[in-house]
């Protein structure tokens, strides 16, 4: 039986219009927030981190179930693909816990 779903999602942004790395903080750092607050998981930038258009966030979440963890993620993306930035791509992983 299993112990629950852990998800990760992994998220390709580009910033076209952006000018600068304070400016990209910026634009990250409430992207996070509203990650957080609206779907209650976590989100770290993992890469590009020298680069003022381009990052990789990684989110992760658990569930209870298969189907709830999908509909969790989809919800994730699809906020990411509504932002004022490009969503250029997204990987996912489902990890199940003891197997």
């Amino acid at each position: 039986m299993a112990s629950g779903y852990v998800g990760i999602l992994t998220a390709e942004l580009h910033f076209p219009d952006n000018g600068s790395l304070k400016g990209k903080r910026r634009h990250l750092k409430s992207t996070k927030a509203q990650l957080h607050e609206r779907f209650g998981v976590a989100v770290a930038e993992v890469d590009y981190h020298d680069l003022w258009q381009r990052s990789r966030l990684t989110v992760a979440c658990v569930a209870r179930e298969h189907r709830e963890l999908e509909e969790l993620l989809d919800a994730v993306e699809r906020h990411l693909d509504s932002q004022g930035f490009e969503l250029l791509r997204t990987e996912r992983e489902v990890v199940v816990p003891g197997e």
